[in-house]
């Protein structure tokens, strides 16, 4: 990726999974399960908590001031064929 760019909507899916679109329009899936050993998302782990996951200054974030890179979940999630 060029360029960062910012997360504009998070949907929660199951088994720790997030529905992301960016800015750019692209629509991509983000696996958290790998995460939810590591702090600070071991928190959200078996917790209803991750259900509240929302967009803050363009990157997801949860209470109790958890959130991940805008980097990560670009890099780290697989785009979405969304027709």
């Amino acid at each position: 990726m060029d360029r960062l760019l910012d997360v504009v909507s998070v949907t929660v899916r199951p088994g720790y999974r997030l529905r992301l679109e960016f800015e750019n329009g692209e629509q991509r899936l983000f696996n958290m399960s790998p995460y939810m050993s590591k702090k600070p998302f071991n928190r959200l782990k078996d917790s209803p908590i991750f259900n509240c996951a929302y967009v803050d200054y363009g990157t997801v974030v949860w209470p109790g001031n958890i959130d991940i890179a805008p980097e990560t979940l670009y890099d780290d999630s697989v785009p979405l064929d969304v027709k």
